[in-house]
């Protein structure tokens, strides 16, 4: 009754009312012989391996045939490639008998041979591990490419980063309406689907502008236990599925003892994903053989439960004792399943023990692991700069701008000529430059096309027909392939950050951007942080070029308008394992975007972007900046001191404090003082540093002057690092605002005693 649509109500109707097809004896032995695969595996490894953790498929065996019947259909179906996204319940049954991982590296990693996924990387443990595949039809001609995706330990958290590696893999083979020819195949426990909100807000991603991937199958295995916690405690739903509801999308409630049953609801989840391009839930309904890990004693907390599930029959016996009872399979060819099986296991096994234990390989980091980009430079043309202008001009006939945008486009239209431009035409300067270099361009977050601050005007909307106008893809179309793509997201940060670091790993040569509304909101996503943006190289050598936008700065407006957080990102900072920045020019910022997308180097960017400084007319760049200065610079020295040697102080600083500071320095005409400004936070330019105080001979001291508190900001990971890397540097003192439990006052008068009292410590003599 939750099915609203007709056509979908009349589909399930006449296939569930003509009842389930009998399966012939071949697919039968099919049947069994997956099921025979997936005990036989557990079996072995609980004999061979006793006590390793391995988060084992028993009671839940029917998963490796209800899989292997959707990938089966979809190559059936003609399409490209099944994406597999799943916890690590069951997930080493799932990499040998689904994806085809071979049994000689399971064993291996069993061995604690582990395949590091990037030169000196750290690894991760081997039910973490992604891999990839080609599934051939038993019964067809067709085949399909099969890859699971890495996960953290984090349950579900991998569901937002498979649906945006989905989308970049649909939009790369770019098949228009008869496209979603790659499916995405979500696995989720009972436990994890009912309580964790990024489940719902992942499912509510499936049908918008944007994020679309035509219809994910999702299947719980539903062992009707969270690690020692009943449903009883841990759903206030009736079944765990109830969320697909909320979605109109329909639930198939499946006896995982009933392996036929199954294999057909996998077939027609397939098929009515790819008719009605929906989200389809499959609820399996099984149990958990062992405690949530092998040396767990469950018996402890479900003692009932447990007496039902010790010395029951495995889903792999009792469909063959039902064969062997109906007839449509022999004692003989029964044995001869397991037996061969088994030993094929058993031998490559011996292979294993055979070779020897190798010492593993000394874990450097990986910073070297990767070409550093040098050398290139970011500039455009003084014609492609005036081209760029003149596409706010160009508008389709008829369209209107509205009357508080059209200021905006003629503005920019004469900008690239006279100068002023601003932060948020810089920006899109990059962008659009970019997609006429045939790059495709991705930027999304809450607000975005228009932008939080109403800055970036993206997308124009014509007040009166609502025509949508986006005048640097329209010009990028022009030249190629390129594209420039601007959504709206729902209102989401985890969801939303992990479908873009998704996408950027899915494509690689795309840029991608993801924008927070503000950048304290970017901890709402602090799973996607920590364990992919941050550490997915490292552990699993999964790059990524993806883009933290986080706009920040201390305006008086409050603890959760006032911060991205800058501290917790250079403390996640290791081993050039990502690039932090806070530009303080429009163009300067341009050549970093440019930088990052032309540059060799796969590795994040997070921007510490403005807000008032977005309309500071000190804060606007020259035509010039943008195609003669030929690349990002990521210290940017004090371009208003006459006489060096007269430096007495030196004030390093980041963001918009320093056109304050400037501000103040010209007003009290202090020639004592050089504000240099560091653009790039990490990896630390001491090299460029260094360069900037050389160039003071006679300077007494170091300030490093910031907005943000004691504890927070850049200044703790500076002070610890940067004496370090430069020999015999000056003392190095802070003035900032007071150590402080939150990030700034909420009072706006207080914010303009401390701001002015900060400025003022900074040119005390």
């Amino acid at each position: 009754t939750h099915i609203l649509d007709r056509d979908e109500r009349t589909w399930l109707q006449d296939r569930l009312e003509a009842g389930m097809p009998k399966p012939t004896q071949a697919e039968q032995k099919y049947i069994l012989q997956k099921l025979n695969a997936a005990e036989a595996f557990e079996n072995f490894l609980q004999t061979k391996y006793v006590g390793q953790k391995r988060f084992s498929l028993e009671g839940a065996e029917a998963l490796i045939p209800l899989m292997d019947s959707a990938i089966d259909t979809a190559a059936g179906q003609g399409l490209d490639e099944v994406v597999i996204g799943m916890p690590h319940r069951g997930r080493l049954n799932v990499l040998f008998n689904i994806v085809g991982k071979p049994l000689a590296s399971i064993f291996n990693e069993f061995e604690g041979q582990m395949e590091q996924g990037q030169i000196g990387g750290s690894g991760d443990v081997k039910y973490h591990l992604g891999s990839e595949g080609t599934h051939l039809q038993m019964f067809g001609d067709g085949e399909i490419k099969v890859s699971l995706t890495a996960n953290p330990s984090h349950l579900e958290a991998v569901n937002p980063v498979m649906e945006g590696i989905v989308r970049a893999k649909q939009d790369m083979l770019d098949k228009g309406e008869d496209g979603y020819t790659v499916v995405p195949l979500l696995l989720h426990g009972d436990a994890a689907f009912a309580g964790l909100g990024i489940v719902p807000e992942t499912i509510n991603l499936a049908a918008l502008r944007g994020y679309d991937v035509g219809g994910t199958i999702h299947i719980v295995v539903n062992n009707q236990i969270g690690f020692t916690t009943t449903p009883d405690s841990s759903r206030s739903m009736h079944y765990a599925t109830d969320y697909a509801k909320a979605f109109g999308c329909p639930v198939f409630h499946v006896n995982g003892d009933d392996p036929e049953a199954v294999v057909w609801v996998g077939q027609l989840a397939t098929e009515y994903r790819r008719r009605f391009g929906k989200d389809v839930f499959i609820d399996l309904v099984c149990y958990r053989l062992r405690g949530h890990n092998e040396a767990d004693d469950p018996s402890m907390t479900q003692p009932k439960m447990y007496e039902l599930i010790t010395g029951r029959d495995s889903v792999r016996a009792s469909y063959t004792e039902d064969l062997l009872g109906r007839g449509d399979l022999s004692e003989g060819d029964a044995e001869a399943v397991v037996r061969d099986f088994h030993d094929q296991m058993e031998s490559v096994f011996n292979e294993v023990k055979e070779a020897g234990k190798k010492q593993p390989e000394e874990q450097i980091g990986i910073t070297a692991s990767q070409e550093l980009t040098r050398g290139l430079d970011t500039n455009i043309t003084r014609e492609e700069l005036i081209e760029l202008g003149q596409a706010f001009a160009n508008t389709p006939e008829g369209f209107t701008y509205h009357p508080r945008v059209a200021p905006v486009a003629k503005k920019r239209t004469a900008s690239v000529t006279e100068g002023g431009i601003d932060w948020g035409w810089g920006e899109l300067l990059a962008f659009g430059s970019l997609a006429n270099e045939g790059k495709l361009v991705r930027l999304a977050g809450e607000d975005s096309r228009r932008g939080t601050f109403t800055q970036r005007h993206a997308i124009a909307i014509d007040p009166n027909t609502a025509e949508e106008f986006n005048p640097l893809n329209e010009l990028a179309q022009t030249k190629g392939d390129g594209k420039f793509l601007v959504y709206n997201s729902a209102l989401t940060e985890y969801a939303g950050m992990g479908f873009e670091y998704g996408y950027s790993v899915g494509n690689e040569d795309a840029v991608v951007a993801w924008e927070a509304q503000f950048g304290d909101f970017a901890n709402g996503a602090q799973t996607i942080i920590d364990e992919y943006v941050a550490s997915g190289e490292a552990k699993w050598g999964q790059t990524s070029s993806v883009i933290l936008l986080l706009p920040h700065g201390y305006e008086g407006q409050g603890p959760d308008h006032s911060s991205g957080r800058i501290e917790r990102f250079l403390q996640l900072c290791a081993e050039g394992s990502m690039t932090i920045a806070q530009p303080t020019t429009p163009a300067n910022y341009f050549h970093l975007l440019r930088r990052h997308a032309l540059g060799k180097m796969k590795r994040p960017l997070v921007v510490f972007t403005p807000k008032s400084m977005l309309r500071n007319k000190a804060a606007a760049s020259a035509p010039e900046d943008f195609t003669e200065i030929p690349r990002f610079q990521s210290v940017i020295d004090d371009p208003n001191v006459a006489d060096a040697k007269k430096v007495k102080k030196i004030m390093l600083v980041s963001g918009k404090i320093y056109y304050e500071l400037a501000k103040r320095k010209e007003k009290d005409n202090r020639d004592d003082v050089a504000i240099v400004r560091v653009e790039m936070l990490h990896p630390i330019p001491f090299n460029r540093i260094s360069e900037a105080f050389d160039s003071y001979p006679n300077a007494k001291e170091i300030l490093f002057v910031q907005d943000e508190p004691a504890n927070q900001g850049a200044w703790p990971f500076y002070q610890e690092h940067l004496p370090n890397y430069i020999e015999n540097m000056l003392p190095m003192r802070r003035v900032s605002r007071r150590s402080q439990s939150s990030t700034a006052t909420g009072i706006s008068k207080v914010h303009t005693i401390e701001q002015q009292k900060l400025i003022d410590d900074a040119f005390k003599a």
